[in-house]
């Protein structure tokens, strides 16, 4: 039921804002609409047009604020004009008035629109597009409820009147790289927490897969989709292994790859494929062949340190980002040695500051080099940046293995 109601969400709402506009009395009406579906179907019975019940309901709902919210005379008549028959439905798939897929991606550059920072597109996203309660959001966030009501408020308002139509072809390419950034930080968070008790948030992993799956359907031979839905699903399949009895964290070179996802590792290594043969390799692409070496390894010691190096060179000269420089650093430290990697690293010092992964590397590399007092003291720094519980604790426990 839950999968249903949010596969339909971002249709109906785009049938909602191409119709009435109001994105966002829309987006709320659309919200009720789907609690009214959630409380009444599970009784009742799915109907035969779930997206159409929900398109008629959102719609009521809508022209009734609408009516409220217009004391004119003038506004009331032109809502009461705009209010659906009772009988409309959606037209069927492929029908000139019928909400298509296609919204979804439409609602996903809205939601990622240049006026939007980027905590309020992940906000706005995971609302509109995901079809997750204020609630959830907050949740997944660690936020009170009513701060990310806030802030998805302030991103509607911001958005108010932005015609809802996709991009031109000259902003295409800019805008998508946008969403696909949106759709990876939102990843990235549920993947590994920055925050909180938890490693990891599994309803924002699951729904920025789902998301991208979503947007890889509308464009299939877009490189940097392909790329990036590889790159999910072969990192989430390391999920099951990363995390011992108590939630303690277990690095990649301890895990047990018994417990790997095999079947999204499979479908990864062939996206990864299609990803490298629709065009130059972008980021993401680097990032999913990188990932696919990792987990085609069936042991830690036979994992392709030299080709890994090899790609992270080239994603560092594609996109200088400081984690990659910092994998890169990693992927050096196991070709040439942790010698070579601290010499590496010593040039990030300026880039990072006092990232605690910098210092979890630098703690690393030290250990494997005999200095357990720098190590030490590397490892004390790292748990004392991060605000993740599972890291702190696992960091301060290397910490702890190298008292006298």
């Amino acid at each position: 039921m839950e999968d249903l109601l949010r596969a339909h969400a971002p249709q109906v709402l785009g049938a909602l804002v191409r119709r009435y506009g109001h994105f966002d009395l829309a987006e709320d009406a659309v919200q009720e609409a789907l609690l009214a579906a959630a409380g009444q179907w599970p009784h009742e019975g799915v109907p035969n047009n779930p997206r159409g019940w929900l398109i008629r309901v959102a719609a009521r709902r809508l022209t009734d604020r609408l009516r409220s919210e217009q004391a004119r005379a003038r506004r009331e008549e032109e809502a009461a004009r705009l209010a659906p028959a009772d009988s409309w439905t959606a037209p069927a798939p492929g029908e000139s008035r019928a909400p298509s897929e296609d919204d979804t991606l439409t609602l996903l550059f809205l939601c990622c629109h240049p006026q939007l920072t980027p905590a309020a597109q992940i906000a706005l996203t995971l609302r509109a597009v995901g079809g997750l309660t204020t609630a959830e959001i907050a949740r997944a966030h660690l936020l009170p409820e009513a701060t990310m009501a806030q802030r998805i408020s302030r991103a509607k308002k911001a958005i108010r009147g932005v015609p809802f139509r996709r991009p031109g072809p000259e902003d295409h390419d800019r805008r998508l790289a946008a969403v696909l950034q949106i759709l990876y930080l939102i990843f990235n968070e549920g993947y590994t927490a920055t925050s909180g008790a938890a490693l990891h948030r599994a309803d924002l992993a699951r729904e920025a897969i789902r998301l991208t799956r979503a947007v890889r359907r509308l464009l299939p031979v877009e490189g940097a989709v392909t790329g990036l839905l590889a790159l999910m699903l072969l990192t989430d399949a390391r999920t099951p292994a990363r995390t011992g009895p108590d939630g303690e964290l277990i690095p990649l070179d301890e895990q047990d790859r018994s417990l790997w996802d095999r079947a999204a590792i499979g479908e990864g290594l062939e996206l990864v494929e299609e990803a490298l043969g629709q065009g130059p390799a972008g980021p993401y692409q680097l990032q999913a062949a990188i990932a696919a070496l990792h987990d085609e390894a069936p042991r830690p010691e036979d994992t392709d340190w030299p080709q890994i190096l090899a790609l992270y060179d080239l994603l560092v000269c594609q996109a200088p980002e400081p984690m990659a420089q910092l994998g890169r650093v990693v992927a050096v430290a196991m070709v040439r040695g942790p010698e070579a990697g601290l010499a590496e690293l010593a040039a990030l010092d300026a880039v990072l500051g006092a990232h605690y992964r910098l210092h979890a590397v630098r703690a690393h590399l030290l250990e494997k080099c005999g200095d357990t007092a720098g190590a030490r003291a590397a490892y004390g720094a790292a748990a004392e940046g991060t605000l993740s519980e599972p890291e702190r604790r696992y960091l301060r426990a290397r910490a702890a293995r190298l008292l006298p």
